[in-house]
């Protein structure tokens, strides 16, 4: 069964007003939209609740980043207990900017994957590489450092419910784009190392999609690559461009 495409809008800590929100969703909502095409958006936590109950029905909505505990004293934290009872389906974890701003591990971003999974939320699991390290010849190494981490806790079972997004750190807002070839390279390790740690029918049916400057402009390219399953998109989410990156495989 061919893996469905798969765009995301991770929209970081923007917009910063509710009538520019109300713009980003004005301009999906009246879009000619690919219907083959899975597509989620991440706003910022205050806006999860308002967004999903006013953006078309067949856009999802996911939470940028959970906690690994349903309850308790976590200032500042939100649970997968309290996204699944908001009917927020999806939740981002493991980006770059958590890892390197908020010094989060591969370990402590696994255990929180898991208790994602274990209460029924979709993960959207990012991986990647520094510029350095893809430069010392590291990129394969790095990636399946991170990914083994979570492979430790997961059941084969769990990752159905798992979509990867390799994403560069060094292509990420940089205007820095991996060109094809690299995503596809990248990928197809990826796929590879999930074959040989999880199991064939697991790397088959996993969708590993690809972050880092996708614009208008660079999806179509990245899109025919035979192991790029879609998209994490940045800045580009906020702009109508969006909107052709998520019909990048419309004829």
């Amino acid at each position: 069964m061919p893996r469905q495409f798969f765009v995301g809008g991770n929209f970081k800590m923007n917009p910063v007003s509710r009538g520019q929100k109300e713009s980003i969703i004005g301009v999906l909502n009246s879009a000619d939209l690919d219907s083959t095409t899975e597509i989620v958006i991440a706003p910022p936590s205050l806006y999860l609740i308002p967004l999903k109950d006013t953006v078309r029905p067949e856009i999802q909505v996911s939470a940028q980043n959970c906690y690994y505990k349903d309850s308790g004293a976590f200032t500042g934290e939100i649970s997968p207990a309290q996204l699944v009872d908001a009917n927020i389906p999806y939740v981002i974890l493991g980006h770059s900017e958590r890892r390197t701003l908020f010094h989060e591990t591969s370990e402590f971003i696994a255990q929180k994957t898991k208790a994602a999974l274990n209460a029924k939320l979709k993960v959207i699991l990012c991986v990647g590489e520094t510029l350095p390290e893809r430069e010392a010849g590291q990129t394969a190494a790095v990636v399946q450092k991170q990914l083994q981490a979570v492979v430790d806790v997961l059941q084969e079972s769990d990752w159905s419910a798992v979509v990867i997004a390799y994403e560069p750190v060094w292509a990420i807002g940089t205007g820095k784009v991996a060109t094809s070839a690299q995503a596809q390279e990248a990928h197809l390790d990826i796929r590879t190392f999930l074959s040989q740690k999880v199991s064939p029918a697991v790397a088959e049916n996993t969708r590993i999609i690809y972050g880092g400057s996708v614009t208008a402009a660079n999806c179509k390219e990245l899109s025919t690559q035979l192991d790029v399953d879609g998209f994490l998109v940045g800045g580009a989410s906020l702009k109508p461009e969006f909107v052709n990156i998520i019909n990048a495989r419309r004829n």
